[in-house]
């Protein structure tokens, strides 16, 4: 199983990015998806997730509505629209599929990582 995620860069606060993340060996539409973050010298966070079925959606607090997950079952691809950037979004974002079909939030319900893409939020 691969996930090559991409769309990560360089943006000034405020502004916005839309991550992709491209799933290939393992039926894309049968699990759940979730993107985590890491910043340097703090653990991998929660993101976002989307089920299987890409009618449910869960998020962290941090996110505020500014951050959109979904998918396009027929590309194996999910998104990340984030908007509203600020310095603290800073961070390694990963993509990950998920061992269930329903949202997940914990990094163990994960059974496949992507290589992560680097945001970089300027002030």
């Amino acid at each position: 199983v691969q996930l090559q995620a991409s769309g990560g860069g360089l943006v000034q606060a405020g502004g916005s990015l839309r991550l992709s993340c491209a799933v290939s060996g393992r039926t894309f539409s049968s699990y759940a998806m979730g993107w985590f973050r890491q910043a340097p010298g703090k653990e991998r966070e929660f993101v976002a997730s989307i089920s299987a079925s890409g009618l449910s959606t869960s998020y962290a607090d941090f996110v505020k509505a500014r951050f959109t997950i979904s998918r396009d079952d027929a590309k194996n691809t999910v998104y990340l629209q984030m908007n509203s950037l600020n310095p603290e979004d800073t961070a390694v974002y990963y993509c990950a599929q998920a061992s269930t079909t329903v949202v997940a939030v914990a990094r163990y319900e994960y059974a496949y990582w992507g290589q992560g893409t680097q945001v970089t939020v300027s002030s």
